[in-house]
């Protein structure tokens, strides 16, 4: 589970967000570190039991550095306020679709996958397998699990296109999917939530209402 000093010391950061607080604390973060990778081992050891795809990861291989990329940023603040972990086949800086834990205080942890932003060739790949098999995709997303954790598809109207892409025709019944760019799910947990000791069942059964859908993306690339 996800320790109460984990959640402090992430609050405190967001407060300090600079080298030298982060270089006297590195211990509370080094054992932040550790929490969050001992929470996704635990994950990784559940999601076996359904989607045979995770049984090669490592938690190493799916958790994120802490450090941002500031080079191309108007915000210089070194760090991020969060701990994150993507749990896709391959590890998480594949082509293919997954699953991802986000942890953040004041309500803004979150669970959930899918696929963010894919490269034009798999976006192009990922459009033609929605177009050709719609029943399926559209059962998927309406199935009383997925509907239950997620609602539906997020919807960013900066992540889709204004018209349905070049070769389709408007009228399609898939239309309004054809225009995405991403193709995510995402659910709130509050961080009563995020403390409780029911948090990794929470997130397992989140995982996997969202498991046809992830499976269904990577079937587009094979």
């Amino acid at each position: 589970m996800i320790s109460s000093s984990t959640i402090t010391f992430l609050k405190a950061l967001k407060k300090n967000n600079n080298k030298p607080w982060f270089d006297k604390n590195r211990e509370k973060y080094n054992a932040a570190k550790y929490n969050l990778e001992e929470f996704v081992a635990l994950l990784l050891q559940k999601m076996v039991s359904f989607d045979e795809d995770m049984k090669e990861l490592t938690a190493k291989n799916c958790t994120f550095r802490i450090n941002r990329d500031v080079r191309f940023s108007k915000n210089k603040t070194p760090y991020k306020i969060n701990l994150s972990a993507s749990f896709n086949r391959g590890g998480k800086k594949s082509i293919y679709g997954g699953y991802y834990f986000h942890l953040q205080p004041g309500g803004n942890s979150f669970v959930g996958g899918g696929l963010w932003m894919p490269e034009p060739e798999n976006l192009k790949k990922l459009r033609q397998e929605i177009d050709y098999c719609f029943p399926e995709f559209k059962k998927i997303i309406g199935a009383a699990s997925f509907k239950k954790h997620y609602g539906e598809l997020e919807r960013d109207e900066k992540q889709m296109l204004v018209n349905v892409p070049k070769g389709y025709d408007k009228e399609n019944p898939a239309a309004e999917y054809l225009r995405m760019k991403s193709f995510i799910a995402t659910k709130n947990l509050s961080d009563e939530e995020i403390l409780s000791p029911k948090l990794a069942d929470e997130v397992i059964q989140s995982f996997k209402a969202l498991m046809p859908l992830v499976k269904f993306i990577n079937r587009a690339f094979e």
